[in-house]
């Protein structure tokens, strides 16, 4: 039987609930000197574009063929800057298309929930939403052919076209029922994709979310949890998908106060790790107690010979607990995780030290052991999850070595994916392709780098003449 407060939770969005936010909403403060998400480096856009004959420095190679996609938030309409958070805007996809050596275009365009259509005056796109939020901000990926905005906490993804344009609101043909997750997982050996997924304000389960070969839910697996935690992230080993149930919960507190992002660190809440058998039942889950902290991102994750799983990932002291604009937090790092389901519990170990996010691995490796992370650097204070570091890093797992490529003052790198150069070729032996923002000049590049010349010059810059805000995530999608 439900508890009172599981209840209450759960008719949260009543109109009475609402009334009550929304009076409290007018009585918040801005920020002063504006806010942190909204300002500077975080500029929105205003406009979409369509940009040919792109400005390139160096050579492009011609083994790349596709797209290379990133999703941030910009939002459409100012918002009330009070209660903004970062986490919330509305979704605005950045894509180049590169082809026989040669960056064919830019586009931007958002993501069309019904507030960005209204907003444009454009009729509305068709497809299922949940009722409470149709917004898809969060990551952008390639799925069978076809090109999905996606994001946590209910919304069902939504799917666009090669040129990015928003085709419909589509829950994998009808076959999802509880939202999905901003990230996904795929399994080389199976070809399944693998999720852990939470839907704001279900309170006592979450689902792990198995995608089929053909891009259609085969299983939707209950997990019970408390408290209605936010799992960002997840990862896989040969039979395991890792649950990271952390003390980040959604908050009815902060939502009555009038924050639009309603999620809060909360001391009480257990923090742990959860072995849920990838074709078995939530309830055989393997709780693993861990100290308390945040993870928003893992790299990759396998399985020992003694049966134990090893997860390497990039750690944070708390969330949501300093500030109500983003993230927060006193420090984040990367560590490697020891994850033992005989006793249970979680060992930790520094990798890396330094302020960092976004680890990206080779992921033709995934569920295997292996030997490169990159990352890219923070602002080595509190509080500044603002992608405003100018350094990329390279980890070699295996030595404990750290590569760090810098950028330049007042350049800011966001997260680089690994491409391979070919579907034979070794770890490491690749490109890393990302953003980085120019906030001297207003400019962004999409710069090419050889991974295993790391900190070499860069294979390809290509010159795009405005700021992309920083974003969330972003991927190579290769031309099928």
């Amino acid at each position: 039987m439900a508890s009172v407060i599981e209840k209450t939770i759960r008719s949260a969005f009543t109109p009475v609930i609402g009334a009550v936010a929304n009076f409290n909403r007018k009585r918040m403060t801005a920020p002063e000197g504006g806010h942190p998400y909204l300002t500077g480096i975080h500029k929105p856009m205003t406009e979409e574009l369509t940009l040919e004959n792109l400005t390139v420095e160096g050579s492009i190679p011609t083994q790349l063929d596709g797209r290379y996609l990133r999703i941030g938030t910009t939002p459409v309409t100012a918002p009330d800057e009070a209660s903004y958070h970062w986490f919330i805007g509305d979704g605005m996809t950045h894509g180049v298309r590169i082809v026989d050596g040669k960056a064919e275009w830019y586009r931007n365009r958002w993501v069309r929930s019904n507030q960005v259509s209204d907003a444009l005056g454009e009729d509305r796109k068709p497809g299922t939403r949940n009722p409470r939020s149709d917004n898809a901000n969060t990551n952008v990926i390639g799925l069978n052919g076809r090109t999905f905005a996606i994001v946590e906490a209910g919304s069902f993804p939504v799917e666009l076209n090669e040129e990015l344009d928003t085709i419909a609101h589509n829950p994998f043909d009808g076959t999802l029922h509880h939202g999905f997750s901003a990230h996904p997982h795929v399994d080389p050996k199976t070809g399944e994709a693998h999720a852990i997924v939470y839907d704001a304000p279900v309170m006592n389960t979450i689902w792990h979310v198995v995608l089929g070969t053909d891009g259609l839910v085969k299983r939707e697996e209950p997990i019970k949890v408390q408290h209605g935690p936010s799992v960002h992230d997840c990862q896989i080993t040969d039979n395991f998908v890792l649950v990271f149930d952390l003390p980040a919960t959604f908050s009815v507190k902060r939502m009555l106060a009038g924050f639009d992002f309603p999620y809060d660190w909360n001391p009480d809440h257990k923090a742990r790790v959860g072995l849920c058998p990838k074709n078995g039942s939530g309830a055989d889950t393997i709780w693993c107690d861990v100290d308390p902290c945040y993870v928003y991102h893992p790299a990759n994750a396998f399985e020992t010979a003694d049966g134990k799983v090893i997860v390497d990932v990039v750690v944070h002291e708390s969330t949501y607990a300093r500030t109500t604009f983003g993230p927060g937090g006193t420090w984040s790092r990367l560590e490697r995780w020891t994850v033992d389901p005989k006793s249970q519990r979680v060992d930790r170990k520094i990798t890396n030290n330094k302020a960092q996010e976004f680890p990206r691995y080779d992921e033709r490796l995934t569920t295997q052991d292996y030997q490169y992370v990159y990352t890219v650097a923070l602002v080595g204070e509190a509080d500044r999850l603002d992608m405003a570091g100018s350094e990329l890093f390279k980890h070699d797992l295996r030595s404990g070595a750290t590569l760090s490529r810098h950028f330049g003052d007042n350049r800011h790198p966001g997260e680089f994916v690994f491409v391979p150069r070919s579907a034979t070729s070794g770890e490491d032996e690749g490109w890393l392709i990302g953003l980085v923002i120019d906030m001297g000049q207003e400019t962004t590049e999409l710069q090419v780098l050889n991974a295993d010349d790391f900190l070499g010059e860069a294979q390809a810059i290509i010159h795009l003449p405005h700021r992309i805000p920083p974003g969330f995530h972003g991927n190579w999608v290769a031309s099928s």
